[in-house]
C-alpha cells in the first residue's frame, strides 16, 4: 500500500477496535478480505475441532503479541488459561482460511509474521480445493498436509473428517 497514511497502535484501538475485518501491520490498516459462506461454515468447523482436541478455540481474535503488528486470525487455540481479554503472549494455534481475495505471497507473509511473534503451529486451508498447508519455521514455507493435523499436544484431526463434515454442513437445509 504505497503511500498509505501511517497511524499508531493507540489511533488503530481507538478508530478500529469495535470493527471487524482489519488487522494493524506496522503502521497501517489492512483490510481482511470478506468472508464467504464456505470460508465462514470452516472457520467455525476448524474451532470446534481443535476444541474437541483439547484446546481453548475461537476465532477473529486480535492477537496483542506485537506492538507493530496485531493480526486477526482466522481461528486461534491455546492450551494456556485464558486470563486477558486478547492474547499478550505467543499462542500454540492459529489457522488461516483462504478466501478468493487471498493471494499465496500474502498469506506466506503473515504465516512468516505469526512465527517471528512465536506462534508454534500454523495452518491455512483452502476450503475450495480441499488443501491444507502447515507452515515450516525451518524452511520458512508452507508444506502441503496430507492426511492428518498433528498438534503440539498429541492430538490428531484427520483432513478428510474437515472436507467431509465441511461438505454435510453445506447441503444441510
Amino acid at each position: 500500500m504505497a503511500g498509505a497514511t501511517l497511524i499508531s497502535l493507540e489511533q488503530y484501538h481507538e478508530r478500529y477496535s469495535t470493527e471487524h475485518g482489519h488487522e494493524y501491520w506496522f503502521g497501517e490498516v489492512v483490510r481482511k478480505p470478506v468472508p464467504t459462506w464456505l470460508h465462514s461454515i470452516l472457520q467455525a468447523l476448524l474451532a470446534e475441532l481443535f476444541t474437541k482436541a483439547g484446546y481453548i478455540a475461537g476465532s477473529e481474535l486480535n492477537l496483542r503479541i506485537d506492538r507493530d503488528w496485531e493480526p486477526r486470525p482466522d481461528v486461534a487455540a491455546t492450551l494456556k488459561p485464558i486470563t486477558e481479554p486478547y492474547p499478550t503472549k505467543p499462542i500454540e494455534v492459529v489457522a488461516e482460511v483462504l478466501s478468493p481475495d487471498d493471494t499465496i505471497p500474502k498469506i506466506k507473509e503473515k504465516c512468516s509474521l505469526y512465527g517471528h511473534i512465536g506462534i508454534a503451529q500454523i495452518f491455512v486451508f483452502d476450503p475450495e480445493h480441499q488443501h491444507a498447508w502447515e507452515w515450516n519455521h525451518e524452511q520458512s514455507d508452507l508444506e502441503q498436509i496430507s492426511d492428518e493435523l498433528r498438534l503440539q499436544n498429541g492430538a490428531r484431526i484427520m483432513l478428510q473428517e474437515i472436507w467431509s463434515e465441511l461438505e454435510r454442513r453445506l447441503k444441510l437445509r
